[in-house]
């Protein structure tokens, strides 16, 4: 089997979902014309659709790591319940035009595969809803509401697989990772959008345009819900950042580490393909992980030398403190276990509890190699000549299978920060320099010799 260099998959991803978008509407066309007999739509009607399906999306909610949510479904599914599969496909193409697109802060092949991307859902869903008898428009009854959630089933499966496909190549992530991260966090409100689709449709045709009247609340409130939970989760990072940076801020020499230590773990944790929730655990992990040096004295963490013995064993305890300050908030949960063991040894010789191999969480394998490697290159008052970029990479693979998991060190090799593509960041995806089909658019609604792991 021939394969496809990894450059190459994604405008080859564009260019199959444009054809085969164009090649679906051209089948459409002929098999379910817009102006059928049966079909409650005219020019007025498309151009209603149309229009209110452009409003909607003019304000999608941006989601942290550069997610679309819009609940543009809601009309798009509509104009497939009135018109058939051909009204959709018009409506959704043009309807999912966003103020960003027009700004050109989309490059135009990622506009074009959005836009055809809905197109393909929307077909697949008014295709859907006919076959199940939802053609039959006289009689309002459950079976036409039954009809209506398959074809809102099959718009978000379309929808969503194409989306997390353009992710998961320009990420390099698993597209199962990528989707499942999505149905998780935006599927039960995908739910509630489509029995809305079947009544403004069915409000359609008895007061035709008024229907925007009668259901301009409940869209404006679906909408300002996903708004609310981005913010609140953006608060909360946010939060995390702040007092991240005043811990780094006791000691002036690691400013930044543990940003750019979340930086490097969620490069890697990309990777190796966890998942959406995991990457973020990583993130928090990366910033809280030295949170235990709270309590530490300031002679033992502020001094310039080298650590004696009974200072090292003080300063090793800030893992366990660290999982202790955490311990009673609730949402830190899952970060708990990874603070507590990101100095742990691949072979057992680690702190606190001397775990061997797999018995150390994988998210805690990652943050071991992060936090190491931005000890071994950020200069500190006992280091005035840092490693350089490929002598930390040695000291990372001489020290892979005792200090460091292997399979860890070589996906670290393969990140951005590795390639010495400038600094890291928390959310690696927007930094990319490879081409992007846009943001995606989710319609939904102790040894001597190992390798450095901290400052001191």
């Amino acid at each position: 089997m021939v394969r496809v260099p990894s450059e190459r998959r994604l405008p080859l991803l564009v260019a199959t979902v444009v054809l085969v978008a164009l090649f679906a509407f051209l089948l459409s066309w002929v098999r379910w014309p817009v102006m059928s007999a049966g079909a409650e739509t005219d020019i007025a009607s498309l151009a209603f659709w149309t229009i209110l399906t452009l409003i909607v999306s003019a304000f999608p909610v941006v989601t942290p790591r550069g997610s679309v949510v819009s609940v543009s479904i809601a009309p798009i599914l509509a104009s497939a319940i009135l018109g058939g599969p051909t009204a959709a496909a018009i409506v959704g193409f043009i309807g999912v035009t966003e103020l960003r697109e027009l700004r050109r802060e989309i490059p135009w092949y990622g506009t074009l595969y959005n836009h055809c991307s809905t197109l393909l859902a929307s077909v697949f869903a008014g295709v859907v809803f006919v076959a199940l008898g939802g053609d039959t428009l006289a009689s309002w009854t459950p079976e036409t509401l039954l009809a209506a959630l398959a074809a809102g089933g099959m718009f978000f499966v379309v929808a969503e697989l194409l989306a997390a496909a353009s992710v998961a190549l320009r990420q390099g992530r698993s597209l199962t990772a990528v989707a499942g991260g999505d149905v998780r966090s935006y599927g039960l409100t995908f739910i509630g959008l489509v029995p809305l689709a079947w009544l403004m449709a069915l409000a359609y045709a008895s007061v035709e345009w008024l229907v925007v009247v009668l259901f301009a609340l409940p869209l404006y409130t679906t909408r300002s819900a996903y708004q609310s939970v981005v913010e609140l989760r953006r608060m909360f990072t946010q939060t995390v950042r702040a007092l991240a940076s005043a811990i780094d801020a006791r000691d002036p020499s690691t400013k930044r580490h543990s940003e750019h230590v979340a930086g490097i773990a969620v490069e890697i944790g990309a990777e190796m393909r966890v998942s959406e929730s995991e990457l973020e655990i990583l993130e928090w992990a990366g910033l809280f992980h030295d949170i235990g040096k709270i309590g530490i004295p300031d002679a033992i963490l502020l001094k310039p030398g080298r650590l004696d013995k009974e200072e090292r064993i003080e300063m090793n305890k800030h893992p366990v403190k660290g999982a202790e300050i955490l311990a009673n908030a609730e949402r830190l949960r899952l970060v708990v276990p990874l603070v507590k063991f990101h100095h742990e040894w691949y072979n057992g010789s680690g702190y606190p509890d001397r775990l061997i191999g797999e018995e150390i969480p994988l998210l805690a394998r990652i943050l071991t190699v992060a936090d190491s490697f931005e000890a071994m290159t950020a200069v500190r008052p006992y280091q005035k000549h840092p490693k350089s970029l490929d002598q930390a990479i040695a000291e990372l693979r001489r020290c892979a299978g005792t200090q460091f998991d292997p399979e860890v060190v070589e996906a670290f090799v393969r990140t951005r920060t590795a390639r010495g593509l400038g600094e890291v960041s928390a959310s690696p995806a927007p930094q990319s320099p490879e081409p992007t089909a846009s943001p995606r658019q989710i319609v939904a609604g102790a040894s001597p010799m190992a390798a450095p792991s901290e400052s001191h």
